[in-house]
């Protein structure tokens, strides 16, 4: 096992020269993470609407559902995932497993439900500020939605950026449908807690430096997007 000042400073010069397995690594966890996070936010926002502007039975319910999806596990997420995926699962022949497609959908799984019920609470806000108008222009259910997802773009900005954070600091799920097969479904998080058990400290520093960086500016975004959702409802 490295030393820690060494570990660091091997850390340091694989970011400052650009180290290919590095680089392959921080590339295919933006690439899965940037398009579950898309799929998520196709899925959510439009679902999180519904449930904010929508009348319909089971709601509640399903609002309920959707905020304690939230919270599920992502070693859960994985295992569904796993099942439908085998050969033995109703998707096994499409050949999935350990593919990052497969890496995609177990975190878009996990994205949804935040993206949902962050929209939900956005566009419920905006309805009740903009009901009473919406309704004397006779707009109906799927005008206002359309409408308030528009009006909240800014602030759905975050929802997206929360999703996003969420997929590039997953590990469980991934883990299980990915496998972590070198050069093939190798993501940070992946990585990290490989090089760690294996006393490997440089790469794994290395990807948790440019990990928190990510994380760093994904929370910057939101904040600034945050602000700007203000600046446009005062103004």
């Amino acid at each position: 096992m490295q030393g820690f000042g060494d570990a660091f400073a091997a850390a340091f010069g694989l970011i400052a020269r650009l180290d290919a397995d590095l680089v392959e690594i921080v590339g295919l966890s933006l690439q899965v993470s940037l398009t579950a996070t898309l799929l998520a936010c196709a899925i959510g926002f439009p679902l999180g609407a519904v449930l904010a502007v929508g009348r319909f039975p089971g709601r509640g319910a399903l609002t309920v559902l959707v905020n304690a999806l939230m919270g599920l596990p992502p070693v859960v997420v994985g295992l569904v995932v796993y099942l439908m995926l085998s050969r033995a699962g109703p998707l096994g022949a499409l050949g999935l497993l350990y593919t990052p497609a497969a890496m995609i959908a177990a975190q878009t799984l996990l994205v949804v439900p935040i993206v949902a019920a962050l929209t939900r609470q956005i566009v419920a806000d905006l309805d009740a500020e903009y009901h009473e108008t919406l309704r004397s222009m006779g707009a109906g259910a799927g005008a206002r939605m359309r409408t308030l997802l528009w009006d909240g773009r800014l602030a759905l900005t975050t929802a997206g950026l929360a999703g996003m954070g969420r997929a590039l600091a997953e590990v469980g799920a991934v883990m299980i449908v990915g496998g972590n097969i070198d050069h093939v479904t190798r993501v940070m998080t992946t990585a990290i807690a490989l090089e760690t058990s294996r006393g490997e400290l440089a790469l794994a520093l290395g990807l948790g430096m440019v990990l928190m960086v990510l994380s760093l500016a994904l929370n910057a975004l939101a904040m600034g997007a945050r602000m700007g959702a203000a600046r446009m409802a005062h103004a």
